[in-house]
């Protein structure tokens, strides 16, 4: 009996030592790994920020971004200034393309005047562009994007993404036929109002030539994630809408 209870608090040990050593291994693997996640999110930024002022390697219908190797290069490159805005106040921040746009639309949910909102100011082939990040809620979880426009706020281009939308349907909001929809679609009415745009089943225009209607075709199979492409344009570009009535002012 006694050699069998020794046996069990040894058994009883080693599994508690173990299960130490596992946690350890882990948490040091997980430390090591930091740096190197760290560094593919920011070029993964710089990849979406880029696809969205046109700066990519699509081909045949497919969205493709610039390598991972150019990435640096190329965003340091075509994008010239990164402003922060802030209850109307600007100042430059390079690293403002690192900002978590989605603390910064939960912290300030309160008090809108407290959100600091980045715009990247890019030059590209004579034009200038400003991109803008934002962020919503699809069918099931996250959605999020970049949107490029010129200074009388008409789209330029755009990238979106997501956490988890039902592939084949609101996953589609990454293809290439989707964003593309976008390029030239206005965001303020005829008397200069914001608008924003609208992905609507009942667009009239299936082939995407008014750009003045504020509408692009939705998806077919996913409303619910295009109303979140919806509303994160809505809410968030609108918030831009002084920064570009003080470009036409200056």
């Amino acid at each position: 009996m006694e050699n069998r209870t020794d046996k069990n608090s040894y058994t009883i040990i080693f599994a508690i030592v173990m299960v130490f050593v596992v946690g350890a291994l882990l948490a040091f693997t997980a430390s090591s790994l930091k740096p190197r996640i760290a560094e593919n999110q920011r070029i993964e930024k710089q990849q979406n920020i880029l696809y969205a002022m046109g700066v990519n390697d699509n081909t045949d219908g497919s969205a493709v971004f610039v390598s991972t190797t150019d990435a640096p290069e190329l965003f340091e490159k075509y994008i010239t200034k990164q402003i922060v805005i802030q209850d109307g106040e600007t100042s430059e921040d390079p690293e403002a393309y690192l900002m978590d746009i989605k603390k910064e639309k939960a912290a300030s949910r309160s008090d809108v005047s407290k959100r600091r909102l980045p715009i990247f100011v890019g030059e590209k082939d004579g034009s200038t562009f400003y991109v803008i990040p934002i962020y919503g809620k699809g069918l099931w979880d996250a959605i999020w994007g970049y949107v490029s426009v010129d200074k009388d706020m008409i789209v330029q281009g755009a990238y979106f993404d997501h956490k988890g939308e039902t592939p084949g349907l609101g996953a589609n909001i990454k293809e290439r036929f989707f964003m593309d929809d976008f390029i030239g679609e206005h965001l303020l009415d005829d008397a200069g109002n914001f608008k924003g745009i609208t992905v609507s089943k009942s667009n009239a225009d299936p082939k995407n030539e008014d750009k003045t209607d504020n509408e692009v075709d939705a998806i077919a199979g996913a409303t619910i994630t295009g109303d979140g492409v919806t509303a994160m344009i809505k809410s968030d570009l609108k918030l831009y809408k002084p920064y570009f009535d003080n470009l036409k002012n200056n």
